[in-house]
C-alpha cells in the first residue's frame, strides 16, 4: 500500500521504518532532514509538504507532538486537507486532545475523508520492535480496512469506540503510567531512606501485586541513573494537561493526575523536561535528600 507518514521523531521514525520493512511504499515528511534521509535510505520517498504527501497516497499517518501540530499539518496551508482526493483516509497516531481529534475529523469528513485516532503506548523500544499498544477511535469500517497496517506497528490493536475514543483511552493510559512511576519512585526512595537497598526491594516486590510493566521498565533506569528519553517528561506533561482539560470538560475530577502533573512540572522548571519520565524519581529524591543507588545506603 502507498502510505504517507508525517512526523519522524523518537516514535515516528521506527514506526515508519517498520512499515517500509513490511513492504509498504512510504512517502515521508518531517522538518528534520536527517530523519527523512534515514527513511529514504531504506526505500521511502520524501515530500515537501503534507499536501504533497496526501496527493500521492491512499493513507496518511501522522505521529506529531501535540494538538496544534496536528491541526497545522492537516488543516493548515499546504496541509493534508488540501491534498484530499477520492479514496484517501487519515489516521492520526499522535497523543492529542480528544476534542481536537473530533474537530479534525469533522473537517476531513466534509471532504469525504475518513479518519481514525490511534495513539500508541510502549515508548521507543516497542516502536522499534513493532509491539506497541494502539488504541483506536473511529468508524468500524475504516478500522477494519487498515487494521493490517496498524498491526505492523503494534502487537495490540484495539478499537475502543468512535472518533476521539482512542485518545480518551491513551489519556487513561498516561494517567496510569504517570501514577505508577510516581508510586514506584516514592516507594524506592522511602526504602533507601529507611536503610534498605532499593534494588533488593524491587526484586522482592516485582513478582507480587505491586509488580507492573512500568516497574520492570523504569526501575532499572532509575537505579542506573539512565534518563535518556524513551518518553520525555515534557510530552508526559502535555498528556496529563490534556487529561486534566478533558476531565474538567466532562466533569471527571482527576486529583491524582493533577498531583503527578505538578511533580513533572517541578522537574521541567529545574531543567529536566527532556529527560525520560523515569526521572520523576528525582522529585522524590529531592524531598528526601538522597539519590537512589544500587546497594542503597552505605
Amino acid at each position: 500500500m502507498k502510505i504517507g507518514f508525517i512526523g519522524l521523531g523518537i516514535m515516528g521514525k521506527p514506526m515508519a521504518k517498520n512499515l517500509v520493512a513490511a513492504g509498504h511504499d512510504l512517502v515521508v515528511r518531517d522538518p528534520n532532514s536527517a530523519a527523512v534521509a534515514e527513511l529514504t535510505a531504506v526505500g521511502a520517498t520524501g515530500a515537501g509538504t503534507p499536501r504533497e504527501v496526501a496527493e500521492q497516497v491512499q493513507l496518511v499517518l501522522t505521529m506529531l507532538p501535540n494538538s496544534p501540530h496536528v491541526k497545522t499539518v492537516v488543516l493548515g496551508d499546504e496541509g493534508v486537507l488540501e491534498g484530499a482526493h477520492d479514496g484517501l483516509a487519515y489516521i492520526d497516531m499522535s497523543s492529542i486532545d480528544p476534542l481536537v481529534s473530533r474537530e479534525v475529523s469533522a473537517a476531513l469528513a466534509a471532504k469525504g475523508i475518513g479518519m481514525l485516532d490511534a495513539p500508541v503506548s510502549g515508548g521507543e523500544p516497542k516502536a522499534v520492535d513493532g509491539t506497541l499498544s494502539i488504541m483506536v477511535g473511529g468508524p468500524a469500517g475504516i478500522f477494519e480496512a487498515y487494521r493490517d497496517v496498524l498491526t505492523v506497528m503494534g502487537a495490540s490493536v484495539v478499537r475502543v469506540g468512535e472518533i476521539g475514543a482512542g485518545n480518551i483511552a491513551k489519556l487513561a493510559n498516561q494517567i496510569v503510567v504517570a501514577l505508577n512511576i510516581a508510586a514506584v519512585s516514592e516507594a524506592l526512595v522511602f526504602a533507601q531512606k529507611a536503610g534498605v537497598d532499593p534494588e533488593a526491594v524491587f526484586q522482592a516486590i516485582r513478582g507480587g501485586l505491586a509488580g507492573s510493566t512500568v516497574m520492570e521498565a523504569k526501575v532499572p533506569m532509575m537505579l542506573d541513573r539512565n534518563f535518556k528519553p524513551g518518553f520525555r517528561i515534557n510530552l508526559h506533561i502535555k498528556d496529563l494537561t490534556n487529561a486534566l482539560d478533558t476531565g474538567h470538560a466532562v466533569g471527571a475530577p482527576v486529583p491524582l493526575t493533577a498531583a503527578a502533573l505538578e511533580m513533572m512540572t517541578a522537574l521541567r522548571v529545574s531543567g529536566g523536561e527532556l529527560d525520560d519520565h523515569s526521572a520523576l524519581v528525582r522529585f522524590h529524591e529531592k524531598l528526601a535528600g538522597i539519590e537512589l543507588s544500587r546497594g542503597g545506603p552505605e
